[in-house]
């Protein structure tokens, strides 16, 4: 199994702990794609994977724009009514990321290079990445190379990259040829398929096209010879985009500059006379623009004003901005631990040590704020902009696992993600329409606002992602106090959510009338088309509650919003009432016997998987077993009862979650990156120790040990937000609601401390995890209210703290893990 025991760590003598970077010591090719995404650096928008500036020896090189796709036609072998007719895919943009570096005519090849030093990193506080090496030449001359990269927090559609050379000693002619290059499918330059993308058997990798998707539109050179603009059309999906660049040179030493511009390939060939002592700092300025119509000329012009900008700063400036916006953002949500020094073999990337989690915290930190900073009202992908996994698509990752955490770090970044659905909510009435239902359902994975799973038992039939969005929604309005939002976007999601569950379900009166839901399928993607699955019939029943009590505010509250959402939404009170009636009797499946909560209607008269007849390599089931192998038996993909339980918390008691937490537990591979961060949660909050921290350690260090083999498709975003969720509210214990925080603390054994900065209602909170409790301070702001175990409210100002004691948890047996 996934969790029999903590993978080994990555070798620290190349990978050191460093609390403010991800530092990489030595260039290995064995493991280039997966610190290809490692080392990524992006801003929501731009994504750029980090490939070598030179351009070869590369797993899958790749570019991405959030939200810019082609289009394709799902061809079902045997179609259906209403099944899924659009594929949507990331498209991999034009590459600006070359700057090829020739001395004496040779090329700089890191996989053949003579380096006598080497060292990379992207650090956390600045907010780029970099690279150094000293090479020696076949002729046997050392040159210092220095190359960095930057995609802007602050400026949306702005890339800076730099190259300094400097030869050590002797001359030496200098060639660097900087490209912007079309490489449709991440094909290397030399239109070599990448081998990373579309191949073999994983869903989770990006599909690849078959014809041409980039149609050239425009080719532009600068009049000083020093830049140049693409322009292009996607074939299928008609997006337009343009992508430009242009360069700043300071050197002492005689220098030439040529540039080209062909469809697929805009090039500039600058060459000096170099010489020991003369070093020479080239500086590129990169835009992309991209639309879902604009004609390519008109965004080639919002690139020139783009660069404008950019040039007349000049790199200093855009560097100071860069770390200005990370200062607010790691005020705002930093995790800071502390614990004893690493032992004698401690110190690299790994569970064993609190500098190392330090680390491992804040590069996932570090990835959603690259994730969310440029968002613009578009959707997170699962893989943000790091690669093209899952085909760019957005999923209910965002609303669960990521939105959380924006709620408390970033709401404006959080507000913004809520209206992308707000303004897909026309697509998702549609939806609801085609499969013969009222309100709206959300596709389950998408770009454009269409439903793209071909396979609608995992996909389609996941209708909790209705729910989720409705989750998300309160875990907003709770943590930020935006009821304008609530009284206006909110509230139109949340009636059209609560009534596709009102229609979908039905009233069944077996002896006791209860409010049913059929054939659907629950976060557990090895469980598919069952009924009643409790996670999702207790978060229709949150959904439909939650619905009726904000159009009951509205109604008394904010009368004019209402009769507009009546208006937009031909909304009645009767109606309102049945979500109401339908939310007091939804059927909850429970067990007498086990006294557990089955996780649908059937599930406990399936056959128990044989865990201990399954190797190691078996693993994920999904790779290696038929779908209805898997279905016909008890195995979980990943959490969904658990997920239930720690969602709407406060509809289990504490003993129920436990008996619930140890049925499920031994019975979950955690095939899904979505799983270890909801375990540890719920382990920490029954008492289960030992778990909670195993857990964390399986989401902290998910991608950085690539424990699930694929973080080489990118980064697993909604897996950060659960590292993140996993200290907040599983070691911290916090709960939040209309009353105020609550806190049931406790601090792994690992640590001697851990402090978490939190923004909530426009409060900045710092709260402070020993091994006694929890300190809650309020930094700044409005004041905050925090409840007590006897259900009394404290309000605390700025500059007042409150300190609460640890846990003491009943003893909890050991929860047992099959062989």
């Amino acid at each position: 199994m996934r969790y029999a025991e903590i993978p080994g760590t990555l070798p620290q003598h190349r990978f050191p702990a460093d609390p403010w970077r991800l530092v990489e010591t030595e260039f290995d090719l064995a493991d280039i794609g997966l610190t290809e995404t490692l080392f990524a650096v992006g801003n929501g928008y731009i994504g750029m994977r980090a490939n070598p500036t030179e351009g070869r020896d590369a797993f899958a090189h790749g570019t991405y724009l959030n939200g810019f796709h082609e289009t394709w036609p799902i061809h079902h072998a045997e179609a259906a009514h209403a099944f899924a007719k659009t594929g949507q895919t990331i498209v991999n943009v034009p590459d600006a990321k070359l700057l090829k570096l020739y001395v004496d005519d040779e090329p700089l090849l890191m996989g053949e290079a003579d380096l006598d030093s080497y060292e990379r990193a992207v650090d956390f506080a600045e907010g780029y990445s970099w690279r150094e090496v000293v090479w020696r030449t076949p002729a046997g001359k050392r040159i210092r190379v220095r190359s960095t990269r930057m995609v802007s927090l602050v400026h949306r559609h702005l890339a800076v990259l730099t190259l300094e050379l400097e030869l050590l000693d002797g001359s030496a002619p200098l060639m660097v040829s900087s490209q912007l290059l079309n490489r449709q499918d991440g094909e290397d330059e030399y239109h070599v398929p990448a081998a990373a993308l579309g191949e073999g058997r994983d869903p989770r990798r990006a599909s690849r096209f078959n014809r041409r998707v980039l149609e050239p539109r425009l080719q532009l050179t600068d009049h000083d010879g020093a830049g140049a603009t693409l322009g292009y059309r996607c074939a299928s999906s008609g997006m337009t985009l343009a992508c430009a660049y242009q360069h700043e040179i300071e050197t002492s030493s005689e220098h030439e500059v040529e540039t080209t511009a062909e469809p697929d390939l805009a090039k500039t060939v600058l060459t000096f006379d170099g010489v020991a002592g003369a070093p020479i700092r080239i500086t590129k300025y990169v835009t992309y623009h991209s639309s879902r119509g604009v004609p390519a000329e008109e965004l080639a012009d919002r690139c020139a004003w783009t660069l404008r900008r950019a040039a007349a700063a000049g790199v200093d400036s855009l560097r100071l901005e860069q770390r200005g916006w990370l200062d607010r953002f790691w005020a705002d949500s930093d995790i800071e631990v502390t614990g004893p020094p690493a032992d004698d073999n401690g110190g690299g990337i790994g569970g064993g040590n609190a500098a190392a989690d330090q680390q491992a915290l804040r590069w996932n930190l570090f990835q959603l704020a690259q994730a969310s900073a440029c968002t613009n009202e578009q959707g997170i992908a699962a893989k943000g902009v790091t690669a093209g996994g899952y085909d760019g698509h957005y999923f209910w990752d965002t609303e669960i696992y990521v939105i959380p955490f924006l709620a408390y770090t970033n709401p404006e970044a959080a507000r913004k993600l809520l209206r992308f659905r707000w303004h897909m909510l026309g697509d998702a009435r549609r939806r609801a329409e085609e499969l013969s239902q009222v309100g709206a359902l959300y596709p389950w994975r998408t770009i454009n606002g269409e439903e793209a799973s071909a396979y609608y038992a995992a996909g389609t039939a996941q209708y909790h992602i209705n729910a989720a969005v409705a989750q998300a929604i309160e875990r907003y309005v709770t943590a930020s106090g935006d009821f304008d939002f609530l009284a206006g976007e909110g509230s139109e999601i949340l009636v059209e959510t609560a009534r596709l569950w009102e229609d979908l379900g039905f009233w069944a009166n077996n002896g006791v009338k209860a409010f049913r839901i059929h054939r659907v399928t629950g976060p557990d993607e090895y469980t598919t088309v069952v009924n009643d699955n409790l996670y999702t019939n207790v978060m229709a029943r949150f959904n439909m509650r939650y619905g009726a009590r904000v159009v009951r505010w509205l109604e008394s509250a904010r009368p004019a919003k209402f009769e507009t959402l009546c208006r937009r939404t031909s909304l009645s009170d009767d109606e309102v009432s049945a979500w109401e009636e339908a939310a007091e009797a939804m059927y909850l499946p429970y067990d007498a016997e086990q006294q557990i909560n089955p996780q649908d209607d059937a599930f406990l008269q399936l056959e128990p998987w044989d865990f201990a007849g399954t190797p190691g390599d078996k693993y994920p089931l999904l790779l290696n077993f038929h779908p209805l192998v898997i279905y016909r038996h008890q195995v979980l993909k990943q959490a969904d009862v658990v997920l239930a339980m720690f969602l709407q918390g406060d509809q289990f008691s504490l003993d129920q979650k436990r008996r619930n937490f140890e049925y499920y537990d031994p019975i979950t591979t955690g095939d899904s990156s979505l799983s270890a961060c909801v375990q540890a949660i719920v382990a920490a909050e029954v008492g289960h120790r030992e778990p909670a921290w195993r857990y964390f350690l399986h989401s902290l260090y998910l991608d950085l040990r690539d424990t699930h083999g694929n973080t080489v498709d990118g980064v697993h975003i909604a897996n950060a937000g659960g590292a993140w969720a996993a200290v907040v509210y599983g070691f911290a214990g916090m709960r939040d609601s209309e009353r105020g925080l609550r806190f049931r603390p406790h601090l792994p054994d690992a640590w001697s401390s851990a402090t978490i900065r939190l923004v909530r209602r426009g409060a900045r909170i710092e709260l402070e995890l020993r091994r006694d409790g929890l300190v809650v301070r309020v930094l700044e702001g409005g004041t905050v209210p925090v409840t007590l175990d006897d259900d009394g409210v404290v309000e605390l100002g700025p500059g007042e703290e409150l300190s609460i004691p640890a846990v003491v948890d009943d003893p909890a047996p050991a929860v047992p893990h099959p062989a």
